[in-house]
C-alpha cells in the first residue's frame, strides 16, 4: 500500500525593503532610498509602479487602503524615492509619486510641496547629504543651526532649497532637529520649522500664465453652473492650477471638507470644470484625458478675507488673513492646502491683476496670509515680467516634518 504524497501549497513569500514613513507639512508618505529598492524597481516602469501601489495598499475599492501604508486620503497616499544628486550643486534627487486610491495608477507628473519639507531631513538621515556638509552646518561655539539642502525635484526639473534645523547631540554629532514649537495649521502637534524656497518655479522658456492672460473668460458651458462663462486665472507655478472666484461656483470660500466631499453632484461638477480647464491650459487635447491625470491641474476658488471656523474649531478672523482659498486634490477638497498649490497661490497673489491678487486686496504684494480649511498659511513670492513673459523668481513658505517610522516594509514577492 502506497501512501499518497501531499503537495505543498504554493504561495508567494514576502520581501522586505528599508523604508521611512514621514510626515511632511500636512501630508504623509513612504520614503525609499533608490538603491534599497528591488533591482527591477530602480528604474521607472510597471514593476516600480506595482511595487509602490502594493506598499500603499492600492487599488482599493473600499477606499481605505487597509492592506497598506496609505490612510485613504490623497494627503497620505504618497511615495517618495530619494537618491544621490545627479545635478551639479545639488545634494539629493527627489522623485514623487501620487498614488491613486481606487485605481491602479501612480501620477508622476507633479511635485508634492508638503512632502518637500521632509526631503531634506530624510536625505540627511539616509546619508545622502555629504557628511562634511552636515557636520559643518553649525558654527563653532554654538549647539544648533541650519543645514541647507539643495534638492533637485525630478518630476518637474526644478531646484528647491530646504533649510533643515540641526543640533549637536551629547557626542557632538550633528543631527536633524525634528521637535520644536513651530505650529502648522492642519497638523496637531508642533515641530521644528523647515523653511522652503522654490527657485524659479516656472521655466524661463515657458509662460507662467499659459494662456498669456492674467485673467481669462473661461468657458464652463455644460459644466453644471448657472452661467456659461466665468473669470479664471490659469497659472503654472508649483503645479498647474485654475483659480476661480468662489461666488462664481456658488461657494463662499469658507467651505470645509464635509461641505464638498459628501456632495457627489458638486464633485462631478468640479471635476468637469477641472477637465475643461486642463484643455484650456494646454495640458490635455481632450477632456477625457483628465481621467488619467488626476494630480494635475488643480482647481481652487478664492474670496476676500472673511471670518470662519476651521475644521479644528479654531476661529479664523478676517483681520488676520488677506484672503480665503479652497483647493481640490485628487477629486476631494483638501483638508488644508497642498504645498504646490501654495506655491501657485504665492505666485498669483504677488502678480498684480490676477484673480488671487484681486481677492487679496490687489496692489503690490510680496507675501500673503490665506485662510484654508484647517487654518492659515503665510507664503511669499517675487514675480516679474521679463521680455513680456511673467516669471516667478522665488516662492517661500515654512512647513515642518517628522519621522514617524524607520524600518522595513513588506510586500508579497508576486505583487510586482
Amino acid at each position: 500500500m502506497t501512501q499518497a504524497t501531499q503537495s505543498k501549497p504554493k504561495f508567494a513569500p514576502q520581501i522586505s525593503v528599508p523604508a521611512t514613513y514621514m510626515r511632511g507639512g500636512t501630508s504623509k508618505g513612504t520614503f525609499f532610498k533608490l538603491s534599497d529598492l528591488p533591482e527591477r524597481c530602480q528604474v521607472a516602469g510597471s514593476a516600480r509602479d506595482k511595487f509602490l501601489l502594493r506598499v500603499i495598499g492600492s487599488p482599493d475599492p473600499y477606499g481605505k487602503q487597509i492592506d497598506g501604508l496609505g490612510n485613504g486620503s490623497s494627503s497620505t497616499s504618497k511615495t517618495v524615492i530619494l537618491s544621490k544628486a545627479s545635478q551639479a550643486d545639488h545634494d539629493v534627487n527627489y522623485l514623487f509619486g501620487q498614488v491613486n486610491i481606487a485605481k491602479p495608477m501612480i501620477d508622476w507628473a507633479g511635485n508634492c510641496g508638503n512632502l518637500t519639507a521632509a526631503v531634506g531631513a530624510c536625505a540627511i538621515n539616509m546619508g545622502l547629504v555629504d557628511a562634511d556638509k552636515v557636520a559643518n552646518s553649525i558654527d563653532e561655539g554654538v549647539d544648533s543651526g541650519s543645514c541647507e539642502v539643495r534638492i533637485w525635484q525630478e518630476n518637474i526639473g526644478k531646484t528647491i532649497i530646504a533649510h533643515v534645523p540641526v543640533y549637536k547631540d551629547e557626542n557632538g554629532k550633528v543631527q536633524v532637529q525634528e521637535t520644536g514649537d513651530f505650529e502648522l495649521d492642519g497638523v496637531t502637534f508642533p515641530a521644528a520649522e523647515v523653511k522652503i524656497e522654490f527657485i524659479d518655479p516656472v521655466d524661463s522658456s515657458s509662460d507662467m500664465f499659459p494662456t498669456n492672460n492674467l485673467v481669462d473668460d473661461f468657458d464652463v458651458s455644460g459644466c453644471g453652473l448657472d452661467k456659461d462663462s466665468i473669470k479664471a486665472t490659469f497659472i503654472s507655478a508649483g503645479i498647474p492650477t485654475i483659480f476661480m472666484k468662489a461666488e462664481d461656483l456658488g461657494f463662499t470660500g469658507t467651505e470645509l471638507q464635509g461641505d464638498i466631499n459628501s456632495d457627489s453632484e458638486t464633485l462631478a461638477k468640479l471635476e468637469k470644470i477641472r477637465a475643461r480647464g486642463g484643455v484650456a491650459m494646454g495640458l490635455f487635447t481632450d477632456e477625457s484625458e483628465a481621467q488619467s491625470s488626476q494630480h494635475i491641474p488643480k482647481i481652487a476658488w478664492v474670496a476676500s478675507a472673511q471670518s470662519y471656523t476651521s475644521s479644528s474649531g479654531k476661529e479664523v478672523k478676517a483681520t488676520d488673513i488677506d484672503l480665503v482659498v479652497r483647493a481640490m486634490s485628487m477629486g476631494q477638497l483638501h483638508h488644508a492646502m497642498m504645498g504646490t498649490a501654495a506655491v501657485a497661490i504665492a505666485a498669483a497673489a504677488t502678480t498684480q491683476g490676477t484673480i488671487v491678487n484681486q481677492a487679496a486686496g490687489a496692489g503690490e504684494l510680496s507675501e500673503v496670509r490665506f485662510g484654508h480649511p484647517s487654518g492659515t498659511l503665510l507664503v511669499g513670492g517675487k514675480t516679474e515680467q521679463i521680455d513680456g513673459r511673467w516669471q516667478a523668481k522665488k516662492v517661500s513658505m515654512s512647513r515642518s516634518a517628522r519621522r514617524i517610522m524607520v524600518g522595513e516594509v513588506f510586500v508579497p514577492a508576486d505583487a510586482f
